[in-house]
């Protein structure tokens, strides 16, 4: 569901694609999911009043949140990180190098 910035703006745009005869671009919200070995990335692409970029953001999140939450662990985050606080020394033997 658009919102009322959202509709209008898409309108707008219609307007200077006509007016100027320049490629139409999609401006609808999407969302596009990346899966790889490691995560799931949820790229949302949205139009919002500049002015309300973060507090979109944060309320996006908010919900997704949410809703992970009420999966009750059917669906969970997990995260793992690690610290190298010294990188141990290595010694390579040259198997092919003659002793002298």
């Amino acid at each position: 569901m658009c919102s009322i910035y959202s509709e209008s703006s898409i309108a707008e745009w219609k307007n200077v694609v006509e007016r100027y005869y320049i490629e139409d671009a999609m401006v609808e919200p999407t969302l596009a999911i990346t899966l790889n070995d490691n995560w799931v990335q949820f790229n949302l692409r949205y139009i919002v009043d500049y002015k309300q970029r973060r507090y979109t953001k944060h309320l996006l999140q908010e919900e997704i949140g949410k809703r992970i939450l009420a999966t009750d662990g059917k669906v969970v985050l997990a995260s793992a990180t690690f610290e190298i606080v010294q990188i141990p020394t290595l010694k390579v033997k040259d198997e092919n190098k003659k002793e002298q």
